[in-house]
């Protein structure tokens, strides 16, 4: 090893340690054109899965809390030095989703290439020197999702993996939840959980209507936000259905107030249409909905 690559190597911070591993025993990993690598990014950890493209299947799926004290990026490529998965190319298909709160949706007919960071500016200011800005086209929707990254992440993906697509958490859980709603169905409103925060989406009949990111400390700001949202789309509480995806738990103080103020109120699935190894039978079904929804992105 160089001089330079182990200086690189020792700067960077312990890799993290993973909090779920579980991988299907016919993955081969020397095969990585069998299949696709999704990975996502950010406060609610990295986030590995492997999807083998002949069966469409997802074979392997690994959970690495990340630490405050290093950046995404720092963390992530630790991990890629020792990961028999992470540093391998040649892959079918690679999407990296990242999770933060510095997004805009627009209609696709105003967007202009080019202008991202304008658009992005009326929330959130971009530091060229940490951040970078992308882009994700939904076709079936009409809209574009407008995005900043962490740049040393971006870099590191985009050298890593130059056929990559790079794209925002939202983005594959709006294709997750189209994919799942019905056609002249009612507006319905759906919840992702992540590390204090939450998306709420709201669909009617295959539409978006509704897309943001709050963030929260306590369970009172979760509930605040979900019956804000529900009264602002003329939702009722006691009558119409609200679906949760993320990382809580039956017993958990989100869900039991989320339950105490919402009459119908109900664990969300994984996405249909995809088939997953037996191996992932432990894991409830409305976690990592936004890792597996990253097969439906184009």
């Amino acid at each position: 090893m160089s001089s330079t690559a182990s200086s690189t190597a020792l700067s960077l911070p312990a890799p993290p340690v993973a909090s779920q591993s579980l991988r299907d025993e016919t993955l081969d990993p020397a095969s990585p054109s069998d299949y696709n690598l999704y990975l996502t990014a950010g406060g609610n950890g990295l986030r590995l899965g492997v999807v083998d493209t002949r069966r469409n299947k997802f074979v392997a799926l690994e959970d690495y809390p990340l630490s405050t004290a290093a950046s995404w990026a720092e963390q992530v490529q630790a991990l890629a030095q020792e990961h028999d998965l992470l540093g391998l190319d040649s892959w079918n298909q690679v999407r990296l989703a990242v999770q933060n709160r510095s997004f805009t949706l627009l209609p696709k007919p105003l967007f202009r290439s080019g202008d991202e960071a304008d658009y992005l500016r009326l929330h959130h200011t971009v530091h060229p020197e940490h951040e970078t800005v992308g882009c994700y086209v939904h076709s079936s929707l009409e809209v574009v999702s407008v995005f900043a990254a962490e740049k040393a992440l971006a870099d590191w993906f985009h050298a890593t993996y130059p056929t990559g697509k790079l794209l925002h958490q939202t983005s594959a859980l709006l294709e997750g939840v189209i994919h799942q709603s019905e056609l002249a169905a009612p507006r319905r409103l759906y919840l992702s959980l992540g590390h204090q925060e939450v998306t709420i989406v709201a669909v009617r009949d295959k539409r978006l209507e509704f897309c943001n990111v709050f963030a929260f400390t306590t369970p009172e700001d979760l509930i605040y936000y979900t019956i804000l949202v529900m009264q602002e789309l003329q939702l009722n509480p006691d009558q119409d259905a609200v679906v949760v995806w993320g990382d809580l738990m039956h017993d958990s103080e989100l869900f039991t107030i989320l339950r105490k103020y919402i009459r119908t109120i109900r664990f969300g699935n994984r996405p249909f249409d995809l088939a997953y190894s037996y191996r992932l039978n432990d894991v409830f079904e409305y976690r990592y909905f936004e890792l597996y929804s990253l097969h439906l992105c184009e």
